[in-house]
């Protein structure tokens, strides 16, 4: 039976359990929370994003939630500078052009703020003469930095990248930095 560990990753936290060849750097990594050998991300959250991250030692799991040609479903919750019109949101919905080609069509929502989310060390920057707003996107690709460059093609960079969902698993009920077996 395969090991299946849901991790709601903290802010700057590298998606790996060494910091190979940076001996001495305070970075934190996966080996700070979770205490379970012989499993591996399925996949990359890039330190700056936060979220859900899936850990298994199934190499087949492993390669079916990470590899492109699935096309498993990821659900981003995203604060975006400025508030986009929809002109933006079906341009992300159509895909969007971007300097390694064109993305896939992503399902994109307005959405109000998370009501269960936590607060992030550092705290996003806040100006007072530019809103913000949230999107909920979902992609079926995955991208370096996707849709972090999904968004600033449009117009509205990201300020802060939460994974909710991963196909069917989500953050539902994890504190951020806590993890849980499935």
């Amino acid at each position: 039976m395969a090991k299946v560990i849901l991790f709601n990753k903290p802010f700057n936290v590298l998606s790996q359990f060494t910091d190979a060849g940076s001996a001495g750097s305070a970075r934190k990594t996966l080996s700070e929370f979770i205490d379970v050998k012989g499993v591996y991300a399925a996949g990359r959250l890039d330190k700056d994003s936060e979220g859900l991250l899936v850990l298994t030692d199934d190499g087949r799991l492993q390669a079916r939630i990470s590899h492109p040609k699935h096309k498993m479903a990821k659900t981003y919750w995203v604060q975006v500078e400025g508030v986009p019109e929809d002109a933006a949101l079906q341009s992300l919905r159509d895909g969007v052009m971007l300097k390694d080609g064109k993305t896939r069509p992503a399902v994109v929502e307005r959405m109000a703020e998370p009501e269960a989310l936590w607060p992030r060390d550092p705290p996003v920057r806040f100006r007072k003469t530019v809103p913000d707003s949230w999107l909920s996107i979902t992609i079926t690709e995955g991208r370096n930095r996707q849709v972090r460059r999904m968004t600033a093609a449009v117009g509205h960079p990201t300020l802060r990248l939460i994974r909710y969902r991963i196909g069917s698993w989500t953050i539902d009920g994890l504190d951020n930095g806590e993890w849980r077996q499935v």
